[in-house]
């Protein structure tokens, strides 16, 4: 146990108990206790595995390479769409855990075993994204721009294109893409 996470699990919490119980869980599988993005997270090595977080409704483990786990229960969920390699085992409640505390363990193991193994998920490849019509164009303006927006990591790319998408109305679009020309020109991405 880490000290500097304990925090986590003595606050007052609708899933104090569940989290308890994955906390056990995790520990006793080997993995390090580490605090990141203000969540308790466990790692083999250098590699994230898992952390754990709640919500409204449930609370949850996020297994960072989950889309590589076998999944043949049907219970790893992709929070969205747009989100690659993680995938949560979510709990509504205690009893639900308590139940599938040997499944839970099972995707833990599974999860070490990928890190283990080095395996890494496929990245998106940006280029088959289309660019919403009003990037493209401004693309096509500025070569400058163009140049500085296609030397973004692929991640950081992908965070414009969804973010400008996301806009209903071309105006919209239009006023997203130069509020953030700056930040392009810069490297950084929509975040930084």
């Amino acid at each position: 146990m880490n000290e500097k996470v304990n925090f986590f699990f003595d606050k007052d919490s609708k899933w104090r108990e569940c989290y308890a119980l994955l906390r056990r869980l995790i520990l006793s599988s080997g993995l390090t206790e580490t605090l990141k993005w203000g969540v308790p997270c466990y790692t083999v090595g250098k590699d994230n595995i898992v952390l754990i977080h709640g919500f409204k409704d449930y609370c949850a483990l996020l297994f960072f390479k989950g889309a590589l786990l076998p999944d043949d229960r049907k219970l790893l969920i992709q929070q969205t769409t747009n989100v690659q390699a993680g995938r949560q085992l979510r709990f509504a409640d205690f009893a639900t855990l308590l139940a599938q505390e040997q499944i839970v363990t099972e995707y833990i193991l599974a999860a070490m075993a990928v890190a283990k193994q080095g395996i890494k998920v496929p990245k998106l490849n940006t280029t088959l994204i289309e660019l919403p019509l009003e990037l493209d164009a401004a693309l096509q303006e500025s070569p400058e721009l163009k140049a500085a927006f296609y030397s973004l990591t692929p991640g950081r790319q992908r965070g414009y294109i969804l973010f400008i998408e996301k806009a209903k109305q071309s105006g919209t679009r239009i006023t997203r893409i130069e509020k953030y020309r700056s930040n392009i020109l810069a490297g950084k991405g929509i975040d930084d």
